[in-house]
């Protein structure tokens, strides 16, 4: 029998226009970044998928090189989506990038017309799809003029091979001139995506005003310093940690004593609150209103079911707020 969706999806889950947009995304999206490539199985894949969508998770959120192995976590994601997800496509925002290596020599990395538009090519071959719903550059290229990446992108959504387009990972200032020029072309960025999370605040140094100003939307990633921010490492390292996987980046020597210390304080803070630890760390950054959605990962459905609880309470007192950020200094 094929999978039949829960009725009640949309009941519990907020959504949020990307900016100034018309595109709206649930509160929290699902990131395949290191769940879903070939050290994973399809079954589990397979329940995460489905979990997310039973409770109104719509945005799947991947990238050329995900897996590991690089484009693994595309191709498992294409053959769940047209088994089971088949008829349910105009229900789903998928996304995709590229910006990082992902073949060798040099058109496969990083930020010319020649990369982007090839390696979408072969995401939409891997996902079996005629287009994805938005597609980022990954990282500024150092090398390439911006104008000639943003025109890639504007090309791309003309092209039909994507709905919107964003970025990832620009600071201020390259985000300010990418989002004023793709404005120009008429292809605006709708999104950013940036590394966010209490263990990164980088992006409170201007790049959420530049955003707020340029109505354009943004969806944190690596929100739980990648399992760092939950309540998994008070007592070491377990032994199915993220931290012990091959090919992640989360590793043993980054989890230090003192930032142990900063979890069990902020856990804390959680516990009082009525919270577990994660769910404050993923409410944390849905209390700014410039947050349009947050990224979670997830390696089994249980975790998933756990963060779609942080929508729940994401107002916090000028107490708690000074609290953290004394914690966190």
């Amino acid at each position: 029998m094929s999978y039949q969706p829960s009725p009640e999806r949309y009941n519990s889950m907020p959504y949020k226009r990307s900016g100034k947009s018309g595109l709206k995304l649930p509160a929290v999206s699902l990131g395949l970044w290191q769940n879903f490539g070939g050290y994973d199985t399809m079954e589990n894949s397979r329940n995460i998928l489905k979990t997310a969508f039973d409770h109104g998770v719509t945005h799947i959120d991947l990238a050329n090189n995900y897996g590991p192995p690089p484009g693994s976590a595309e191709e498992n994601f294409g053959q769940i989506l047209h088994t089971d997800f088949r008829d349910h496509r105009d229900e789903l925002i998928i996304s995709s990038k590229a910006g990082y290596t992902m073949w060798d020599g040099p058109y496969g990395d990083w930020g010319t017309k020649k990369y982007l538009v090839s390696s979408l090519d072969q995401s939409l071959k891997r996902m079996k799809l005629d287009y994805v719903d938005i597609f980022y550059h990954h990282r500024p290229d150092p090398e390439t003029p911006l104008e000639e990446t943003m025109a890639a992108l504007d090309l791309i959504v003309r092209q039909g091979k994507a709905l919107y387009v964003g970025i990832s990972n620009y600071k201020a200032p390259e985000a300010k001139a990418a989002i004023q020029m793709l404005k120009q072309m008429g292809t605006p960025i709708i999104i950013h995506q940036p590394k966010y999370s209490m263990f990164e605040r980088w992006v409170e140094g201007g790049l959420l005003d530049v955003l707020e100003e340029e109505g354009v939307g943004c969806i944190p990633f690596s929100p739980l310093a990648q399992g760092l921010l939950t309540d998994k490492y008070l007592k070491g390292i377990p032994a199915d940690s993220r931290a012990l996987k091959v090919g992640d980046s989360l590793t043993e020597n980054s989890i230090t004593p003192d930032k142990i210390e900063k979890v069990k304080k902020l856990n804390d803070i959680a516990q009082q609150r009525g919270q577990k630890l994660a769910h404050m760390a993923l409410s944390w950054i849905l209390k700014d209103d410039r947050i349009t959605s947050v990224l979670v990962g997830a390696s089994k459905p249980e975790q998933l079911l756990d963060s779609l609880k942080c929508p729940e309470n994401t107002k916090f007192s000028k107490e708690e707020l000074d609290l953290i950020d004394e914690i966190l200094k």
